[in-house]
């Protein structure tokens, strides 16, 4: 099974679970399922994230910016590929643009900004990472760390907001 299926299957299953009232968060099989819904939307904007960042590193390095804009410019082109994973489906399920941009917007901004907050300020703590450049094993095995660190601080925020019907429960109630 492909990605882009894997997640549609996903979807399925919380659109057919997600906020009835038979499934018990509390129990260990409802635990179970949010802790699952959780890692996969969290992996969903890892890869939105992820994605907008390389190319934003990647831009801001090839043109010779400084550390400030290279990171406004990854964080802006991680909003917009995390955006768009979710934009794209939600459009094919026959949505118009406006009301697929609203639960794109509702579904990813927090997972989104809290990934884009803990990997960026991983990046930048870490000695010479940012000045290291795309050759160098520091910088790439720095951005390894901190999007991962990112994901497991954003698998509970997901989790969270999951459980109260948000953020990617409100993506994934349009998805058929």
């Amino acid at each position: 099974m492909d990605d882009h299926t894997a997640h549609h299957t996903e979807g399925r299953a919380e659109h057919q679970g997600h906020g009835r009232h038979d499934v018990d968060p509390g129990s260990p099989q409802g635990r179970g399922e949010l802790n699952r819904l959780a890692v996969s939307a969290t992996t969903h904007c890892l890869t939105g994230c992820a994605a907008g960042e390389i190319l934003g590193l990647v831009i801001g390095t090839a043109l010779g910016w400084s550390n400030l804009p290279t990171i406004v410019i990854a964080i802006a082109l991680a909003f917009v590929f995390g955006y768009s994973l979710t934009i794209i489906p939600v459009l094919r399920s026959g949505l118009a643009i406006g009301a697929a941009v609203g639960i794109a917007l509702a579904a990813d901004t927090v997972s989104i900004a809290v990934m884009e907050i803990v990997d960026n300020l991983i990046v930048l703590v870490i000695p010479g990472a940012m000045d290291a450049g795309l050759t160098s094993w520091l910088f790439w095995v720095s951005l390894a760390v901190a999007l991962a660190v990112a994901f497991v601080v954003a698998v509970p925020v997901n989790r969270a907001m999951i459980r109260r019907g948000k953020g990617h429960a409100v993506a994934h109630r349009h998805h058929h």
